[in-house]
C-alpha cells in the first residue's frame, strides 16, 4: 500500500535553528511519536527504533533513516525503512524544504511511503488517519522544541 501526505507548518524560529535542530538526533528522538532511540551511525544516517498502534496493530519497528541531498539551511531527503516483524514493514521518503517567511521559518514536506504486512490489511483509510496523526503530532512537538 503506497500513502502520499504533504504540509506545512510555520516556525517562530530563524531557518538556521530550525534546520540545526533538524539534524539534532536528541531533539528528533523527543519529536518522533513512539521514538525509543535515535542514535547517529554515520554522518547522514541515524539508527531507529519507534514503538507504533495502528488500529489493533502495535509493532516496534527497528531501522534506518538516511539524510540525503542535504542543502543547508534550504532543506534535504529523508529515506527511511523499517521492519516491525509480524505487523509488516515501512519505507518511503519525505522532502523537507525550510524557507524564510513572516519572520520565522516555513517548512514544507512531502512525504511517500509504502506499508506492507499485516498493517497493509487494514485499509488506506486507518492507515492515512494515523499517518497524519502522527505527522502533527510530530510537527506540533518540534514547533515546542524551539
Amino acid at each position: 500500500m503506497a500513502m502520499t501526505m504533504t504540509g506545512e507548518i510555520q516556525l517562530a524560529a530563524p531557518r538556521e535553528v530550525v534546520w540545526a535542530k533538524l539534524n539534532d538526533p536528541v531533539v528528533l528522538k523527543a519529536c518522533i511519536p513512539g521514538c525509543e532511540e535515535l542514535e547517529q551511525i554515520d554522518g547522514q544516517g541515524f539508527r531507529a527504533v519507534a514503538k507504533m498502534k495502528v488500529g489493533p496493530v502495535s509493532a516496534r519497528f527497528k531501522g534506518k533513516v538516511t539524510l540525503t541531498d542535504l542543502d543547508p539551511p534550504n532543506g534535504y531527503n529523508i529515506l527511511g525503512e523499517g521492519e516491525g516483524g509480524i505487523a509488516g514493514f515501512a519505507k518511503g521518503g519525505a522532502r523537507i524544504h525550510l524557507a524564510e517567511e513572516d519572520g520565522g521559518t516555513l517548512l514544507s514536506y512531502r512525504v511517500e511511503a509504502q506499508i506492507g504486512g499485516k498493517l497493509a490489511q487494514l485499509g488506506q483509510r486507518l492507515i492515512n488517519g494515523t499517518a497524519k496523526k502522527l505527522a502533527d503530532e510530530f510537527f506540533a512537538n518540534f514547533a515546542r522544541s524551539l
